[in-house]
């Protein structure tokens, strides 16, 4: 596993300056546990990468055996994802003015429905003999389109995330919230297609989001809400296992959730 923020100054002073606020609300506000469930719609990642040494490739047919891909070659593949689940615990703070903040820790998980497009050098190879993705090997009689296509793997993200959100007031129990947070989260990502170790790795990066719902307040301490969050990070970087390559990874959510909130 490995910790990677892009312009980390920046990023880092954001997050701090964000969970003061957080911390110096707690004075004078109303505080709350919450919780929510829901459905994680995982955006499809366009992955791109590039080979980070000559690379010799197998037997595949239309590329002939042997054929040497010069260190810097780019290389990709489309992969498609499965919908999956999203849970989310917070503590935080509501203030008169409509302000709430809070500190939350979020878990979402989608499998891989299916990899397509694989391309090196800027050409499609779906249509090669697989043995082009082993140096040395003999044809294996199954195309890279078709070896790819199993889609199995999965992306997993644990973020954790300081929450900052307006409450609008409709002068009854129903009421609408929008939101943002930024903080970090680790990706996990597995790509096996048909088996085939290609990515098995994680990573820690900056993490964003944006929220907007609806909250029906039961009593005084109970409220419930749903709402939609987009939720990204930016690229993930992993080294590929099958071949010396390192390839980035789209992560970028569509979230419905429901859930609950106990003030105190």
């Amino acid at each position: 596993m490995s910790f990677k923020f892009g312009k980390p100054a920046f990023k880092a002073g954001l997050t701090a300056s964000a969970l003061a606020l957080v911390l110096g609300a707690g004075a004078s506000a109303q505080q709350y546990v919450s919780a929510s469930a829901g459905f994680n719609f995982q955006r499809d990642s366009a992955n791109s990468g590039s080979f980070t040494q000559d690379f010799t490739t197998g037997d595949g047919v239309a590329v002939p055996a042997g054929t040497v891909l010069p260190s810097g070659t780019p290389l990709g593949w489309s992969t498609e994802f499965d919908t999956g689940a999203f849970v989310s615990a917070a503590y935080g703070w509501r203030l008169q003015s409509g302000l709430r903040l809070e500190a939350e820790i979020g878990y979402s998980s989608s499998d891989v429905d299916t990899h397509t497009d694989v391309s090196a050098g800027g050409n499609p190879i779906g249509g090669a003999d697989a043995a082009v993705l082993i140096t040395g090997s003999p044809a294996l009689g199954v195309t890279v389109a078709d070896l790819v296509a199993d889609g199995r793997g999965v992306i997993r993200n644990t973020s954790f995330m300081i929450n900052a959100y307006y409450d609008f007031d409709l002068q009854g129990p129903l009421g609408l919230y929008a939101g943002a947070g930024i903080g970090a989260s680790n990706v996990k990502v597995r790509y096996n297609p048909s088996d085939v170790d290609i990515i098995n790795d994680s990573e820690t990066v900056f993490a964003y989001q944006l929220m907007a719902g609806a909250s029906y307040d039961v009593s005084d301490r109970v409220q419930l809400f749903g709402g939609y969050r987009y939720r990204a990070t930016q690229d993930v970087d992993f080294n590929v296992n099958l071949f010396p390559a390192t390839l980035d990874v789209e992560n970028q959510s569509n979230i419905l959730e429901v859930g609950v909130r106990f003030y105190f």
